[in-house]
């Protein structure tokens, strides 16, 4: 009876060398591969952005497009930061960019879309999100699904929680010109 205990024993960890291991190792490759080309893929968006001064359509859509190509579903967050030039009434300050007295508002993500939807789309928007010189533009973006690797990991280790990520990027930036249309 032990000798056939010890055989399945045997078996099922012989199994678990063979099979799960090797799957775990791929599926941590996979994650590995997905967060280069999300981080990539942020990066040239906030760069190219940061860089026209303005938030178009045409990089939004791909942002959106080269992230989702991994298989995975994303949260993605935007926001600007812009910089309020009217520094206040008592102030003697002749330029906005004084060190110290330069005052931020921001704007997110729900407001950027809406601005940046075409009319042919059924939005009100102007097609574009203009910034100005000054202004911070940050995105962050995070896997909202359940990989692979975490399944197989949440098997064995019980310590991946339902609000837990493994794929995430996020990126930032001063905007060096003037946006316009």
């Amino acid at each position: 009876m032990s000798d056939t205990l010890i055989t399945v024993v045997a078996i099922l960890l012989a199994a678990i060398l063979m099979f799960i291991f090797p799957l775990l190792a791929v599926s941590e490759q996979s994650d590995s591969i997905s967060q280069l080309s999300v981080q990539s893929a942020v990066a040239e968006f906030v760069d190219n952005s940061r860089a026209i001064g303005k938030i178009t359509a045409d990089n939004y859509e791909k942002l959106v497009t080269t992230v989702s190509a991994t298989g995975n579903t994303y949260d993605i967050e935007l926001e600007i930061k812009v910089l309020d030039e009217n520094i206040g009434k008592k102030s003697a300050w002749t330029q906005g960019t004084v060190i110290g007295e330069n005052v931020y508002y921001s704007i997110y993500t729900s407001q950027i879309i809406s601005e940046i939807q075409d009319e042919v789309g059924g939005g009100s928007g102007k097609g574009a999100c203009l910034m100005k010189e000054g202004d911070i533009l940050s995105c962050t973006v995070k896997n909202t699904n359940k990989t692979l690797s975490q399944s197989i990991r949440g098997i064995f280790y019980s310590i991946s929680g339902s609000d837990t990520y493994t794929i995430a990027a996020q990126h930032a930036g001063i905007v060096t010109a003037n946006g316009s249309y």
